[in-house]
C-alpha cells in the first residue's frame, strides 16, 4: 500500500466504505460505476466507464487489497472502495517461452505481481481456466488461453472441472460485496 495512503488512513480514519463504484471484469480492466450506470443494470452485463489512465491504474494495482470476509477492495486514500467482481479477485497473465521440452509459461496477476507457484487448475462450466497461485486464486485472461491450453497440453497444468458458482465459496471471495449490517 502506498505510503500516502497509509497517512491519510491515519489522518481520517473514520471514512466511510464505498460499495459499487469500481469493477474488475476476467480480462483484468478497472471499470468505473457511476450512480447512472449502477441503475442501468448489474455488473458485468452494464460495465461502466473503462479506467485507462495508465497512472491510475497503476495506483489502483498498488493499493488493492481484499478484507477477512473475502471482500476486495482498493484503498482509496482514507475510502475503502469495494469491488464487483466478474469471475475472481485475480485476473492472471499466461506467457510462453521457448518452444518443446524448453517451454517454461510465466504467470503474473493483472496487478503486475509474479506468480511463483501454481498449486491447481480448475476449469468452469464456460471454459475459463482458472488457477490457485501463491498470490491467491484468478482467472486466465482470455487472450492467453492459447499459451494455457499449450501448459495443459504439455502435462504442466491438469485442469479438473468445478462449477463457477461453487468458486467463490471454495477459494473465500465475494463477487458484489455489500455492507456489512451492524446490529
Amino acid at each position: 500500500m502506498d505510503d500516502i495512503v497509509k497517512a491519510a488512513l491515519k489522518k481520517w480514519p473514520n471514512v466511510p466504505d464505498c460499495y459499487g463504484w469500481l469493477a474488475l471484469d476476467a480480462r483484468g480492466d478497472w471499470y468505473m460505476r457511476d450512480d447512472s450506470i449502477q441503475a442501468a443494470g448489474p455488473f458485468p452485463q452494464v460495465k461502466g466507464s473503462r479506467v485507462n489512465h495508465d497512472k491510475l491504474k497503476e495506483f489502483i494495482n498498488r493499493n488493492y487489497d481484499h478484507d477477512e470476509r473475502g471482500a476486495w477492495f482498493f484503498q482509496n486514500g482514507p475510502q475503502r472502495v469495494y469491488l464487483q467482481l466478474e469471475a475472481s479477485p485475480l485476473v492472471l497473465v499466461v506467457r510462453k517461452a521457448g518452444e518443446g521440452a524448453q517451454a517454461c509459461y510465466v504467470v503474473e496477476t493483472h496487478t503486475g505481481q509474479a506468480v511463483q507457484q501454481i498449486r491447481a487448475c480448475w476449469l468452469d462450466e464456460h471454459g475459463r481456466l482458472f488457477l490457485d497461485t501463491d498470490r491467491g486464486f484468478g482467472v486466465v485472461r482470455s487472450m492467453d488461453m492459447d499459451a494455457a491450453a499449450d501448459a495443459v497440453e504439455a502435462g504442466i497444468w491438469a485442469p479438473q472441472e468445478m462449477p463457477f458458482a461453487e468458486m467463490p465459496g471454495r477459494f473465500h471471495y465475494d463477487l458484489n460485496p455489500q455492507p456489512v449490517r451492524r446490529t
